[in-house]
C-alpha cells in the first residue's frame, strides 16, 4: 500500500507492505516546527529540541492553524482525508474491517493511553452516525522495556496475566509507537496463546528503523524517522507525557531526567 497524501516539506507517499494501513511519511531531514509557534509546559523550557507532530494533526482541527502561522500544509489526492484527521481515518478503517463485529480493544499503556482514547472516541462516533454499532470492550496492559532511550531485551508485560476472555474474540491492541517490532512481536505471541479469532493492531507511530518490517501494524498513524519522540503520553522515564504534541527531546533533557 501507499500513504495516501503527501506534504511539500514533510513528507511523500511510501511503499507499504501488503496488509497494512499506510501512515504519513516523514522524512529523515524534516526539522520539525519551532517551538515559540506552539503552548507547551514551561518546565520544560531548554529540554526539547522542536515540535515534530503538534496535536491538532493528529486529531482534527489544525489546518486552519498551520495556515495561521504559515507552517507547511499537506496536500492530499482527492478523495482522502488530510492528516490533520489522522484518527478519524484510522478510525474509518478499523470500522470498515471490524464494524460488523464485536472488538476488544488492548490499550498499551502507559505510552498508548492517550492514543487509544481519542482513537475509541472516533470509532464511537462513527458508530454513532452510521447504521452499524460496534460493541466495544477496553483492557488495559502495561509493556516496559525501556531504560533511558534504549530499549533492552528485559521486556514486562503487567495486566495480561490472564487474558482468557479473548478467546474466538476480535482483538484490536492499541500502541503509540512501534520501533524494532520485537516487543509488539513478543506481545503478539503471548495474545495468540488466548486464542482469539482475529487480532489487529493500530500503531500512532512507526520508527523507520533496520528490520521492522515484519512486525508493522495493520493500521498506521506516521511512519517517522529514528528520533526519540515524546509527548502526547509517550515519556522519557516518565516526563514529557503531559504534552500535548509529539516533540523531539533535546540532549539536555534527555541528561536532565536520565536515570
Amino acid at each position: 500500500m501507499c500513504a495516501c497524501v503527501q506534504e511539500t516539506n514533510m513528507a511523500e507517499p511510501a511503499a507499504r507492505p501488503e496488509g497494512t494501513s499506510g501512515g504519513i511519511v516523514i522524512k529523515d531531514e524534516w526539522p520539525g516546527y519551532a517551538l515559540d509557534l506552539f503552548s507547551y509546559p514551561a518546565h520544560y523550557s531548554g529540554d526539547l529540541d522542536c515540535v515534530f507532530i503538534p496535536h491538532g494533526v493528529i486529531m482534527d482541527s489544525c489546518i486552519q492553524a498551520l495556515r495561521e502561522h504559515d507552517l507547511p500544509v499537506w496536500r492530499w489526492q482527492r478523495g482522502s482525508l488530510p492528516p490533520s484527521r489522522r484518527t478519524e481515518r484510522l478510525a474509518r478503517n478499523i470500522m470498515d474491517d471490524l464494524g460488523d463485529h464485536d472488538i476488544v480493544v488492548l490499550c498499551v499503556l502507559k505510552g498508548g493511553y492517550q492514543f487509544c482514547v481519542d482513537l475509541v472516541d472516533r470509532i464511537k462516533a462513527l458508530s454513532r452516525n452510521s447504521d452499524r454499532t460496534i460493541p466495544m470492550r477496553v483492557h488495559f496492559i502495561r509493556l516496559k522495556s525501556y531504560l533511558n532511550d534504549q530499549s533492552t531485551e528485559d521486556l514486562h508485560i503487567l495486566g495480561a496475566e490472564d487474558l482468557s476472555f479473548l478467546a474466538g474474540k476480535n482483538v484490536l491492541i492499541v500502541e503509540a509507537i512501534v520501533g524494532t517490532g520485537k516487543t509488539m512481536e513478543t506481545l503478539l505471541k503471548y495474545v495468540e496463546a488466548f486464542r482469539p479469532k482475529l487480532i489487529k493492531v493500530a500503531g500512532l507511530l512507526v520508527k523507520r528503523v533496520p528490520h521492522n518490517a515484519a512486525c508493522l501494524p495493520d493500521y498506521v498513524g506516521f511512519e517517522i524517522p529514528d528520533r526519540f519522540v515524546v509527548g502526547y503520553a509517550l515519556d522519557y522515564n516518565e516526563y514529557f507525557r503531559d504534552l500535548s504534541h509529539i516533540c523531539v527531546i533535546s540532549k539536555r533533557g534527555k541528561m536532565k531526567y536520565k536515570m
